[in-house]
Order: C-alpha cells, then sequence, then structure tokens
C-alpha cells in the first residue's frame, strides 16, 4: 500500500522560505527526528494532567497517542494536529474522584467526549456560525478563564506542602520563558517540572521504590467507568461540572484549525466537523480506559511554526512514539514520582495561564468592555467560577465552574435580545 505522503525536495533538506505542507514528508530520518520533538513539546502538558488529577500516566499516555493516529485518520492526513490531555477537565475530575470516585469521572469524560462527537456531526452539516453565535469571543473568553481561576485552590494546597521546592520550580518556568527562545522557551513548564524535581531530589522530597519495581515493558492500568445505573445518584451528579468543558474543546478545536488554516492553507477549515467527531471520539476511547481527555495541541502548533513542517506524518511518529512510552510501567512509575511542590510551583503559573487564554481571547477579538453587556458577561462569570458558588438540584451539583458557564451564556443573550429589542445595541 503506497503511503499518503509525497517527498518535499529531496527530502533531505528545507529552503528557509519552504513549507512542508501536511501531505509531503522529508526523508523518514528527519521525519521520526520531528516525530520526536513533538512528543517533547506535548509530553510536559499531557503528563501534568493524570499526575494532577490521580489518573495513571502511562494509560494516559497510550490514550493520547492512539487518539491521534485516530485523529489523523479521520482527518484523511490533512491536519496536523497532536491530541494531549486536555486542562478542561482537571477541575471537573478533581471534583468528581473526591466526591464519587475515578469511575464517576470516567463516565464524566466518556459524555464530554460523545456531545463534542455530536457537535463535529452538526459543524459537519451546518458549518461553524452558530458556534461563534452561541459563544461570542465574550463568552468564550469567561469561559475559559474561570476555569483556569478556579483551580486556584488546588494550586495553592499542593504549593503549601513544599513552599522551598515550589518557590523554585516556578523560579525556573519564569526564568525558562524569558531566557530561552523558541521550543525551549515554548518548554518553559516542562523544563521547570525539571529543576523542580531536581531539586526536591536532592531535598529528599522523591521516593523511587515504585520505580524500581516497576516492568520496562508492560500494559497500563486500565480502568473501566461507573454504570450510572447502578448508582445514578453520584454518578449522574458529576455531570454539570463536566458538561462546560465541551464548550472550551469546541474553541480549543475551532481556534487550532484556524491557526493550522492560517499557517497552511485555508481549506483547512473544512475539516473543523471532522476534527471536533475525532477529538470527541478519542475522549470517550479514553475515557473507557482509564485514560483523561483530549484536545488539540497548541504547543504543537508552536513547532510546526518555528520548523515550518507540517507534515502530518511526523504526527503519527509521535502518536506510535507516545504509545510506546504508555506501554512502560517504569516511565508511569518515574512520573508518579513527582512530589507535591513541584506541582505546586508549575500550577501556580499553569492555571494562572489557562485564566489569562481567556484573556486573550478577548484581547485578540478586540472585545469592548465599554459596553455593560461585555462587563456584566464576564464579571458576573468570574466571580461564580473562581469563588466557585455551588448550587445543588436533587442528586445534581452544580459548581462554579459550570454556573459560571451558564452565567456567561444566559446574562450575555438575554442582555443583548434586551438591547436589540429596545433598539439601544
Amino acid at each position: 500500500m503506497a503511503l499518503p505522503w509525497t517527498l518535499h525536495g529531496d527530502g533531505k533538506s528545507v529552503g528557509a522560505a519552504d513549507v512542508v505542507a501536511p501531505d509531503q514528508r522529508l526523508a523518514w530520518p528527519l521525519t521520526i527526528g520531528l516525530g520526536a520533538q513533538h512528543v517533547v513539546a506535548m509530553f510536559g502538558a499531557t503528563f501534568l494532567v493524570p499526575l494532577l488529577t490521580g489518573f495513571p500516566p502511562s494509560t494516559t499516555l497510550l490514550f493520547s497517542g492512539i487518539g491521534t493516529i485516530l485523529f489523523l485518520l479521520i482527518t484523511g492526513n490533512k491536519l496536523p494536529s497532536y491530541l494531549g490531555s486536555s486542562f478542561a477537565f482537571i477541575a471537573p475530575i478533581t471534583a468528581a474522584t473526591t466526591t464519587a470516585g475515578m469511575g464517576s469521572a470516567l463516565f464524566g469524560i466518556i459524555v464530554v467526549g460523545a456531545l463534542l462527537a455530536l457537535v463535529g456531526l452538526v459543524v459537519q452539516l451546518s458549518g461553524t456560525r452558530w458556534i461563534d453565535v452561541l459563544m461570542p469571543p465574550v463568552v468564550s473568553g469567561a469561559i475559559v478563564a474561570l476555569i483556569g481561576f478556579n483551580l486556584a485552590p488546588v494550586a495553592k494546597s499542593n504549593f503549601a506542602a513544599a513552599p522551598l521546592t515550589a518557590v523554585i520550580t516556578l523560579a525556573a518556568v519564569i526564568l525558562g520563558t524569558v531566557l530561552f527562545r523558541g521550543i525551549l522557551g515554548r518548554m518553559s513548564i516542562f523544563l521547570g517540572v525539571l529543576v523542580g524535581y531536581l531539586a526536591a531530589v536532592i531535598r529528599g522530597e522523591v521516593d523511587f521504590s515504585s520505580v524500581g519495581e516497576a516492568a520496562w515493558v508492560g500494559l497500563p492500568e486500565f480502568t473501566g467507568p461507573a454504570n450510572p445505573f447502578l448508582n445514578p445518584g453520584a454518578v449522574l451528579g458529576v455531570l454539570p461540572a463536566f458538561l462546560p468543558v465541551v464548550l472550551v474543546l469546541v474553541a480549543e478545536n475551532v481556534g487550532h484549525i484556524k491557526g493550522v488554516a492560517q499557517m497552511t492553507d485555508t481549506t483547512v477549515n473544512r475539516l473543523t466537523g471532522r476534527a471536533l467527531l475525532a477529538d470527541g471520539l478519542a475522549t470517550m476511547l479514553a475515557g473507557f480506559g482509564g485514560g483523561s481527555g483530549t484536545t488539540t495541541y497548541g504547543e504543537n502548533i508552536g513547532v510546526m511554526a518555528a520548523t515550518r513542517v507540517y507534515s502530518t506524518a511526523a504526527y503519527w511518529v509521535a502518536g506510535i512514539v507516545a504509545i510506546l512510552l504508555g506501554l512502560s510501567p517504569k516511565v508511569g512509575a518515574v512520573i508518579n514520582t513527582i512530589p507535591a511542590g513541584v506541582l505546586g510551583g508549575v500550577t501556580t503559573a499553569l492555571y494562572g495561564l489557562i485564566g489569562v487564554i481567556g484573556v486573550k481571547i478577548w484581547l485578540d477579538n478586540k472585545v469592548d468592555f465599554s459596553k455593560p453587556v461585555n462587563q456584566f458577561t464576564a464579571a458576573t462569570a468570574l466571580i461564580v467560577g473562581i469563588a466557585d458558588y455551588t448550587f445543588t438540584a436533587g442528586t445534581l451539583s452544580f459548581n462554579g465552574i459550570a454556573l459560571g458557564t451558564i452565567a456567561a451564556i444566559v446574562i450575555y443573550h438575554v442582555m443583548s435580545s434586551v438591547a436589540r429589542a429596545r433598539g439601544t445595541r
């Protein structure tokens, strides 16, 4: 069977102005090197999610690789993307595992994946215009921001476990961002974890006993979702916290595709529906096996922008490497030795950055905050999310993320409708 890529030039070199298209590739040694670079770019963020939520890292890495390959197949090898762990799942997973166990969190991940896949089918038939209407920039920015800021207490708790190690980690993240350029600068979170981890080892905060006992090769730990029919109150009660994640994943995927289209070919936008469907199916698959939900990764867009190589062949390599890493229990054991202090330092920056991404959405789209509709939409949603308001209705409990998301959507559309009716907008 012929491979779906044509060789770019002689395959051994890329001119300064050359662009390697998604359906092209370089010589395999170079392609493998580029694929490994994509693995490094995604690794820091992807392993942090299971580490912060208590999910098995090896399982998450395995489903990340499988999800990436599934994504490439569904998009016909035309959309270069890596599916890594989504930070949008951290808050609902943390809340669900605390109150109802890991199985309930996995059920929530599956539901999110199913809804995202459904959105993908709708987009494939109708386009993305309705998404822009439902979630204009002021709404989508508020939702992304409140998810990041809602996690602040979690970062504080880990930070307090080992303040000195946390400070060293945070300082390494910040300095790495300004000291390095290009790919290294984009990997400051990963570099910060490495520096913080070394400091923790020196300070005797790391227990390596589980690493020595772990096998080099083996299947990761698989966990199935909870059955909603056996304990509907507990399992279904976590869903309100997960549902807003669908909106975030839609926004992330659409933004990712627009970014790739801008760098390669505008016809890539036609794949938006397929991309959402693929990410939804990959998320469902992960939920059934014990992995975290996925999303398209901006870190890997940075790699493509720096190298001007958009070949999907490199992503096949990255997916395969991630699968191989997932099949090494020893890799998972090493990741699990990262202590709370390191997590506290890195998440102090990381969760804040998630919030700032929401602010960036406002800035990039020039949201006018002199308008009351934008003021009240953002202000109310942020306070509800940051303070983590809760509302209980029977067996269902709505946390700050769910309530903040509802507030952003409802307030914006109600105020806009009233303004239009009065002719004052």
